[in-house]
């Protein structure tokens, strides 16, 4: 059992990873689509040397080699998160019969106040 939950522990802090893959995948939306202003008040100040510039170096660069921002999530969650979460669920079919959070559940019984409200061991 505790090598399940040293697994799902290893999977959340891997879920939390991913959500800052995609929040970097949105900055750098945001980013590219932010510099069509700054293009746009080089031009309307005569500056269209180095709006150009900008446009044809910045806009729609990619951030590595060949890649934008949403390749390389969709390699992410394809090579690695999807083969995580599947050795994930194996090992809790192994040790815990498919069980998920078991610490936690077990926690929950000890640490709740039975027969109070607020404190049901499960939604109605």
């Amino acid at each position: 059992m505790q090598a399940a939950g040293k697994m799902t522990e290893a999977l959340e802090t891997l879920e939390r990873a991913r959500g800052h893959l995609y929040s970097f995948h949105q900055l750098i939306g945001e980013t590219d689509l932010a510099l069509d202003d700054v293009i746009e008040k080089l031009r309307e100040v005569g500056e269209e040397p180095v709006a150009k510039r900008l446009e044809e170096e910045l806009v729609g660069r990619n951030v590595i080699d060949g890649r934008w921002t949403f390749q390389i999530v969709e390699d992410f969650d394809e090579n690695y998160w999807t083969l995580f979460r599947e050795h994930e669920a194996a090992v809790r079919d192994a040790t815990t019969e498919g069980r998920r959070h078991v610490f936690e559940a077990e926690m929950k019984e000890r640490r709740r106040t039975q027969g109070l409200d607020g404190h049901e061991a499960r939604p109605d």
